[in-house]
Order: C-alpha cells, then sequence, then structure tokens
C-alpha cells in the first residue's frame, strides 16, 4: 500500500548545548512529505531538530498519538520543533490517518 512506504530523509549537523551524550552536537532532520507519504529519521536523540516539510498540494500534520507534538503543515509549508523526551513516538496525519510514521528517540 503506497501510503505505508517510507522515504530516508536528509541530515545536516547543528551544534546545540543540549541533548545527546555530554558534548555531543544536536543534529537538525529533514522530513519531507511527498506523495501522501511521510519521510523517517533513524537515531534521533533529546535536543535534535526536526524540520517537517509539506512538498505536497494537499494540507497535513504530523500529530504525535501521545500528544506530545501536533505540527500543522499547509501546502508547501515548513515547521520546526526540538525533540524533547526520549522514547518511540508513533505520529499521523489528521487529515489522512493512513499517512503514518515512528520516530525513535534516544536520551
Amino acid at each position: 500500500m503506497p501510503w505505508l512506504s517510507w522515504i530516508f530523509a536528509t541530515a545536516t549537523v547543528a551544534t546545540f548545548g543540549v541533548g545527546g551524550p555530554a558534548g555531543a552536537a544536536a543534529a537538525t532532520y529533514e522530513i519531507t512529505i511527498a506523495q501522501m507519504q511521510f519521510g523517517t529519521v533513524p537515531g534521533l536523540h533529546v535536543g535534535d531538530v526536526i524540520t517537517w516539510r509539506n512538498n505536497d498540494i494537499f494540507h497535513h500534520t504530523a500529530t504525535a498519538r501521545d500528544k506530545s507534538f501536533d505540527v500543522d503543515l499547509p501546502p508547501k509549508s515548513e515547521r520546526s520543533m526540538t525533540v524533547k523526551q526520549p522514547g518511540t513516538v508513533d505520529f499521523y496525519c489528521r487529515f489522512h490517518p493512513g499517512m503514518t510514521g515512528t520516530l525513535g528517540v534516544q536520551p
């Protein structure tokens, strides 16, 4: 089913004073929504930044099932958020519930 296939997102490194092992730089990751699919990002750490980019012509959200985040993404927009807690977080699009993904976050 095309809704459930995943696309790997690109990553760049940025320096932050929080998250990850002591002295480690936090990373900035981009999750791109394209063709009604979320990209995935492996290996997140607390303090990392995710930039959600909606390349579709449709309105989407990135909404955590545990309610820890809800990112509103009109067509052709992007929003950033900082990962604040470790664990596994399942997310979906409120407008298109078949669009799902999972973030794995280490301390």
